[in-house]
């Protein structure tokens, strides 16, 4: 039986959280003189001189009934990123343990794991940007503690072979993270609702793509209560403001609003490969499942200083791993891509 607390690092085993004034007391009225806030309200037109919910219950009884999952499997984080630093946190002693990543994937992974003195094992894709499970398994040694899939993955936008992720789930004794931040755009459904099958699965999701709240950083992490047991007591007391979590609130109530939204981003996807396949200084378009294309072009970085001498902003990732000469477009409104495909046609090679 598979026990995130094995796998816990040796001095956290004992440790006891901070207790918060709103750990001491949960009630949303009464005469409040226990956390040394502000009596007389904020500076502002609206009153944010109350601490918020450390543990974001009605945020998260919310995203329970919008995704399908109990509230107590659902973690609240600073973007993705902070869960990301705490799975580092917790499971990884500094100098000793090490993780797996499947380059070329989302850099937050190795610059966390720098961050955090942990050692990173770089397995390189397939030639078809998937999962190279032969390769992750000769990696895995005694002190491997989490392997980190990005699915669909960034910056390559395939989802990779449900197979094979759930074989790592099955066999490997520590912890597997699947990165779901574009699932939205994707067809299948979520790695989430596997989390009874597999007690090692922890799935990243994101607030910051479909729904298009990126400013307001908030990321999700669904896993087992036994994981966010150990998350929960090693996170900042407060690490969600109340203003992100009212502003999520309410929109969560428009969840048909961005449905719409990612069907015009789907719709707008395919006009726009339409249009890039005709131009000359395309050599090839990646499958995507995300809301960009990893294209291939003639001449990547000094065509991605071209676009950016008219303002047009996409992400060079020519240097990256198995993306030689590579481009990563965002899907963007029609009038954004059609300018882009303008700019593309005038490129003198």
């Amino acid at each position: 039986m598979f026990d995130p607390n094995a796998l816990l690092r040796p001095h956290l085993k004992n440790l006891v959280p901070y207790s918060s004034a709103r750990d001491d007391y949960k009630g949303s009225e009464g005469v409040f003189l226990d956390a040394n806030e502000n009596p007389f309200g904020s500076i502002t037109d609206e009153n944010w001189n109350r601490y918020p919910d450390p543990y974001q219950k009605e945020l998260k009884s919310a995203i329970a009934q919008i995704k399908g999952i109990p509230a107590e499997n659902i973690f609240l984080g600073n973007g993705s990123d902070e869960p990301i630093d705490l799975l580092y946190r917790a499971f990884c002693e500094p100098g000793k343990d090490n993780v797996i990543i499947n380059s070329p994937t989302y850099g937050m992974y190795q610059v966390s794991a720098d961050i955090n003195a942990v050692e990173v094992k770089e397995v390189l894709l397939t030639e078809s940007y998937d999962l190279d499970v032969p390769a992750i398994n000769a990696a895995i040694d005694a002190n491997t503690k989490i392997i980190w899939v990005c699915s669909p993955n960034n910056p390559t936008g395939n989802d990779f072979t449900l197979a094979k992720i759930e074989s790592l789930l099955s066999t490997f004794k520590g912890i597997v993270v699947v990165d779901e931040a574009y699932i939205d755009f994707a067809e299948r459904a979520s790695f989430a609702e596997k989390l009874a099958e597999y007690p090692n699965l922890v799935v990243l999701q994101t607030f910051s793509k479909a729904w298009g709240l990126a400013a307001l950083r908030l990321g999700m992490a669904f896993a087992s209560e036994a994981i966010l047991a150990i998350m929960n007591k090693i996170k900042a007391p407060y690490n969600l403001s109340g203003l992100t979590q009212r502003t999520v609130l309410e929109a969560l109530k428009n969840a048909t609003e961005k449905d719409a939204m990612v069907a015009e981003i789907l719709a707008n996807a395919k006009e726009l490969k339409s249009a890039l396949q005709q131009l000359d200084v395309v050599e090839h378009i990646y499958p995507t499942d995300a809301n960009f294309f990893l294209v291939k072009v003639k001449g990547a970085r000094a065509l991605y200083t071209k676009l950016i001498e008219q303002k047009i902003i996409v992400r060079d990732r020519s240097k990256v791993v198995l993306c030689n000469d590579a481009l990563r477009i965002t899907i963007g409104t029609k009038e954004e891509n059609n300018k882009l495909v303008e700019a593309l046609k005038n490129v003198k090679n």
